[in-house]
């Protein structure tokens, strides 16, 4: 085990060409949708404020409109969050300009496999709709990546993600717009397929008809069968969104609709940077809900809290032990809702020196995206040097360890413990053509010191004989990257059910085996 040392790589070659590929295909499948809500013709001026009318001529945006969207995935609800928002109208320079946000941020499960904390703000010419000045900041780094792009001095003849689908929907759903991202020019073209249906969402039932959208932009990042459901009033607002992915299907409903009327002065019209916001209508104090120990695991979850499952550690046929993997409680931990993982060793054999009677290791993780808390290993023979304690703190993008200072670390790295309960909620479906693994899953996984990529490549499901029972599980081979650890060819055998259920795990020469599961229900 001293042989495995694991690699110095580079933090942030993982997130430039590991990461940001994989949390790239959603964030712009839902950058080019959702910015549908910034943009649609302006029907009706407000007879009750004319002097907007003739401080300021007509404009395309309707101010004040946000639109806030329920993201799923596969059977996964609340897999994101989405909000776009007109904000404000005013000078930019010389120029008259709205100013427009958006943000998109993928929810506790989905946030282990698809991690998105991205946000935009576009200063659009209020009449023509092209971009005069936009900001892209993306959090799921270890630091936030901001990119500007300026053309007020040199003005661009092409849309962004958001204002191209403003000309969409002035167009009612059909036509091809040409823009530019990312210093590249693309074209987008929408089709009304001709079809009316009534969709029903947390904001409203709509009569909606239906486009498909088609783009370069979008085969690129690997999205296919993007729909639109478009209201069919004069807004025609994005109600309903649809795509597919080579990890699942992905569904946005609108959830809410708000217009929010910034206030603008008679004299002077409005600085777009600095439009003063509503305040917001205070809310009476609601008396906290006491929390309740133990409260059961959401339903997404492919375990029950008590499961208990004991394993067989083998070498070359000869037995080593007896190890148990518990989903224990869910307590409270250091003030927040957390679900306890052990793992401990239960029984050994005389005349070997890898395990001894009671070792353990405990992790605290968040008990909705199983994203660790703290890890605690207590270790004796020859894994003593692995003994640590590691806090982790996901939001900032940092761990503290009992044999480091605090080091920088992907937002969303796993533990090896609650990884082995992740992997189970994972999308892994094998990839068609076995030359090209598009399905490849990446991961950032703490070990020891620091933070390593592992990529979990799913096979197709196979016959395994397991205490004597032939059962049908789907390989995953694990790879590190770290050639040293590489050569015992990790795998791992998921049962091919809903469970998802860890049966054989082999490293090398080693070797553990399900022989036993149950629930014990925590005290």
């Amino acid at each position: 085990m001293n042989s495995v040392n694991l690699q110095n790589n580079s933090l942030r070659k993982f997130l430039v060409l590991v990461g940001l590929k994989r949390r790239f295909v959603f964030a712009s499948a839902l950058l080019l949708i959702l910015g549908t809500s910034f943009f649609y013709a302006l029907q009706n001026a407000s007879a009750q404020n004319p002097i907007r009318v003739q401080t300021l001529p007509p404009s395309p945006f309707r101010i004040g409109e946000r639109l806030t969207y329920n993201v799923s995935f596969e059977n996964i609800n609340n897999a994101a969050y989405a909000e776009i928002y007109a904000v404000s109208r005013g000078k930019l320079g010389e120029k008259d300009a709205v100013e427009l946000r958006s943000k998109i941020k993928t929810n506790e499960l989905v946030s282990a496999f698809y991690l998105i904390d991205e946000s935009r703000t576009t200063y659009a010419s209020s009449d023509a709709g092209l971009p005069l000045y936009l900001r892209k900041t993306s959090n799921a780094g270890v630091t936030p990546k901001e990119t500007v792009s300026n053309f007020l001095v040199n003005p661009t003849a092409y849309n962004d993600l958001l204002s191209v689908i403003y000309q969409a929907r002035n167009a009612g759903g059909a036509g091809s717009f040409s823009f530019q991202e990312d210093d590249k020019i693309y074209n987008g073209v929408f089709q009304t397929t001709g079809k009316s249906e009534k969709v029903k969402t947390d904001a409203g039932e709509f009569e909606t008809s239906v486009s498909t959208v088609q783009s370069e932009y979008l085969t690129e990042k690997g999205i296919t069968n993007l729909r639109i459901n478009f209201s069919t009033d004069a807004a025609h607002v994005p109600v309903l969104i649809k795509f597919k992915t080579d990890k699942g299907d992905f569904r946005a409903e609108l959830a809410s609709i708000q217009t929010i009327e910034p206030e603008i002065t008679t004299e002077t019209p409005p600085i777009a940077v600095s439009t003063p916001r509503p305040q917001a209508t205070p809310r009476p104090i609601v008396t906290p809900t006491p929390y309740i120990d133990n409260e059961p695991l959401a339903a997404e979850l492919p375990f029950k809290l008590g499961e208990t499952l004991e394993y067989q550690i083998s070498t070359n046929g000869q037995m080593l032990g007896l190890m148990t993997l518990q989903a224990a409680e869910r307590k409270q931990f250091s003030g927040q809702d957390s679900l306890l993982l052990n793992a401990v060793v239960t029984e050994t054999q005389p005349n070997q020196q890898i395990f001894k009677l009671n070792d353990s290791i405990r992790a605290q993780v968040n008990p909705l995206s199983l994203a660790p808390r703290q890890i605690e290993l207590k270790l004796s023979g020859l894994l003593s040097a692995f003994n640590q304690q590691v806090t982790f703190n996901q939001r900032a993008g940092t761990a503290v360890s009992s044999k480091v200072n605090q080091l920088e670390i992907p937002v969303g790295t796993h533990s090896i413990l609650s990884l082995a309960y992740a992997i189970r909620s994972f999308n892994l479906k094998p990839s068609k053509d076995r030359t090209n693994p598009v399905n490849d899953t990446r991961v950032a996984v703490f070990l020891d010191e620091k933070a390593e990529v592992f990529t979990l490549r799913p096979a197709n499901a196979e016959i395994i004989n397991l205490r004597g029972e032939r059962l049908s599980a789907q390989l995953i081979t694990i790879v590190t990257g770290n050639p040293v650890v590489d050569q015992y060819n990790l795998r791992l055998w998921l049962s091919n059910d809903d469970r998802r259920v860890p049966l054989r795990l082999m490293f090398g020469a080693y070797q553990a085996d399900l022989v036993s599961e149950k629930i014990i229900a925590p005290k």
